[in-house]
């Protein structure tokens, strides 16, 4: 007997022995289950179908000798036969094709039921009863609940005193940092703060006269926004912000309030996300729209 072959017995009887082991010699072996009998039996014309395949073409590579008309091409004198593909495969080249038309068009349309289709209406019509029940909650209790969004969905990043845990995240008990102000400032920002599609222009964008914004001003504006709008860089600020962040930083239309949290930004962020100097903070949208508001409300009072 070919080695080859004894070696395919030994693994195939090593192998359905190891299942008669694992499964049937167990205790209470399949239960009379019939999932259990079909995966074991799934199982074992697996060892036998593996062992064979490899076995044939063991032996093919054994015992063929290649033969055939050679392309006109080759690579450093390595030839390639013009043989036609292997009839099996092209069968099942084209039966995965026509099984694939079918599971899409008639086994699972997209239209079909789907677990994560019933999971996003489930969490659809949670969102509405959860909105409906709360929509009047206002003042402390909004301010409650949004405590509660926050340690359940803002702490990993922020901190549980909301301090941005040593720079890792934005530090919400101040409205800016320096570092901040600094950033948007030289790269502009386009986030979406005010819940439009308006950005604002880097350093190059920024004249007051016939002259960009300089660095000692950018220094100097900076630390007078993180101070909240007190300080040295009033003059520098009226000249190059208040135009579109108002005379005392609230925002408006076509800039945010820099001056506070309020609630719109706070869900503007949330909706959209924000780029900064330490990272960028991904949109939440699994939030539902009252708990954004009540993460506004609560973020607003960190700094009062």
């Amino acid at each position: 007997m070919n080695k080859i072959y004894l070696w395919g017995f030994i693994v195939t009887a090593a192998m359905l022995g190891f299942t008669y082991v694992s499964v049937l010699g167990s205790k209470g072996g399949l239960n009379g289950d019939i999932v259990n009998m079909l995966t074991v039996a799934a199982a074992a014309a697996l060892v036998v179908i593996t062992v064979f395949v490899v076995i044939k073409y063991v032996r093919q590579m054994q015992v063929d000798t290649a033969d055939g008309e050679l392309a006109e091409h080759e690579w450093d004198g390595i030839g390639e036969y013009l043989n036609p593909i292997p009839t099996g495969w092209g069968v099942l080249f084209l039966l995965t094709m026509v099984w694939a038309a079918w599971y899409w068009t008639m086994a699972y349309p997209p239209q079909s039921y789907s677990q994560i289709g019933e999971y996003n209406e489930d969490v659809a019509a949670h969102d509405a009863e959860f909105t409906e029940k709360y929509k009047t909650i206002t003042g402390d209790r909004l301010v409650e609940m949004g405590e509660s969004v926050f340690l359940a969905e803002c702490k990993v990043c922020h901190g549980l005193t909301a301090d941005g845990i040593e720079g890792t995240a934005a530090n919400l008990n101040v409205r800016l940092e320096k570092s901040v102000v600094q950033h948007v400032i030289e790269n502009g920002s386009n986030h979406n703060l005010t819940g439009l599609d308006i950005p604002m222009p880097d350093r190059n964008g920024l004249w007051y006269g016939d002259a960009a914004i300089s660095d000692a001003e950018i220094d100097v504006v900076s630390s007078y926004v993180a101070n909240g709008m007190t300080g040295d860089g009033a003059v520098v600020y009226t000249n190059f912000c208040s135009a579109c962040h108002g005379a005392q930083g609230k925002g408006g239309v076509a800039a945010p309030n820099i001056a506070t949290f309020d609630m719109d930004l706070v869900i503007n962020v949330l909706n959209y996300g924000k780029k900064g100097p330490i990272g960028t903070m991904p949109a939440f949208d699994r939030l539902n729209k009252k708990q954004k508001e009540a993460a506004g409300a609560y973020v607003s009072s960190l700094s009062e």
